[in-house]
């Protein structure tokens, strides 16, 4: 299996200021669901680009400021790939967790410092 992003998410400070910001540069809608820390952003074409959202910097799994996008690489086997990160000098940041609906997802520092994320989709949920 060839591991493709499948989402991405940029860690923001101000939610008004980031929809406002990507709205007008990138023409972005968004969906909240819940409260104001995490907005998903609406896709406005048919392709199948990766899914991405904005979300409050309180959800990092580590305490340095996360700049830039985090992105989730769909995989088969959540504890294969977990295995294969800690065996490679990785760092697992969120173990194992369970999205409801969704599937299983594990947060991980590769060798430079770099956070990532593997999810395993339940029962062929890709989106």
């Amino acid at each position: 299996m060839i591991h493709k992003p499948k989402h991405f998410a940029v860690y923001i400070d101000d939610m008004q200021r980031a929809k406002t910001f990507y709205s007008k540069l990138f023409d972005w809608k968004f969906n909240t669901y819940g409260s104001e820390d995490f907005s998903q952003i609406k896709l406005t074409s048919e392709d199948k680009s990766p899914i991405g959202a904005l979300q409050a910097r309180k959800y990092a799994p580590i305490p340095d400021k996360i700049i830039g996008f985090e992105c989730s690489f769909e995989v088969e086997n959540i504890d294969d790939i977990i295995q294969k990160i800690t065996d490679n000098l990785g760092k697992i940041v969120m173990p194992k967790t369970e999205i409801p609906g969704v599937g299983w997802i594990t947060k991980f520092l590769d060798t430079e410092g770099n956070i990532l994320c593997a999810v395993q989709y339940h029962n062929g949920i890709k989106e």
